[in-house]
């Protein structure tokens, strides 16, 4: 069964299902991923905080978990 991440994933739910998936956070410009404030967002809140297309980041990220 395919990981299916949506906007309202938690950010360290996802990147303790695949640490990999890190790369794409630091792409937008979050680099305190061992931040607790910011493992407990979501991904929408995050990109919105960031200036980030929530759509496009969760494609990508379903993309990278699912190939």
């Amino acid at each position: 069964m395919a990981y299916t991440i949506t906007k309202d994933s938690i950010i360290g739910d996802i990147l303790d299902h695949d640490s990999t998936t890190a790369e794409y956070f630091f792409e937008m410009g979050m680099h305190c991923l061992g931040c607790p404030s910011s493992r407990g967002e979501t991904l929408e809140q995050a990109c919105e905080v960031h200036g980030v297309s929530v759509d496009e980041l969760v494609g990508k990220l379903n993309a990278h978990i699912n190939k």
